[in-house]
């Protein structure tokens, strides 16, 4: 929990649940719970910023496309600062887009998912 300021939720399936990502985009780890978002798929793309290769340690990253509405992506829920928000958005590269999403547990949450169009 981010105490004493405004958070914002956002739903992570691939790098932002990893630790060392976490405290390179926003300076410290993250704390969240499972959840999952229905209605998604997930594919891979392969990501060329040389500054999200640091971080992630990886050219491959999960991408989310539309899918059927019994598909389904698990990940991760974190409470997070409209500053951090602002970091994840900075991380992610033109591949992606933030979008509100429902989770399958009811909330509401930020999440980046593919921004090329079907």
């Amino acid at each position: 929990m981010v105490s004493g300021m405004e958070t914002e939720l956002l739903f992570s399936y691939g790098t932002l649940q990893q630790e060392d990502v976490q405290l390179a985009s926003f300076g410290r780890r993250l704390s969240g719970r499972a959840d999952a978002l229905v209605g998604w798929r997930q594919e891979m793309v392969e990501i060329t910023d040389p500054d999200v290769l640091t971080k992630s340690g990886k050219a491959l990253h999960p991408i989310l496309i539309p899918g059927r509405k019994d598909d389904s992506v698990a990940g991760t829920v974190f409470e997070i600062t409209a500053e951090e928000l602002t970091a994840a958005d900075r991380y992610e590269v033109s591949d992606y887009k933030r979008v509100a999403a429902s989770l399958k547990s009811g909330l509401t949450a930020w999440v980046y998912v593919g921004s090329r169009k079907e």
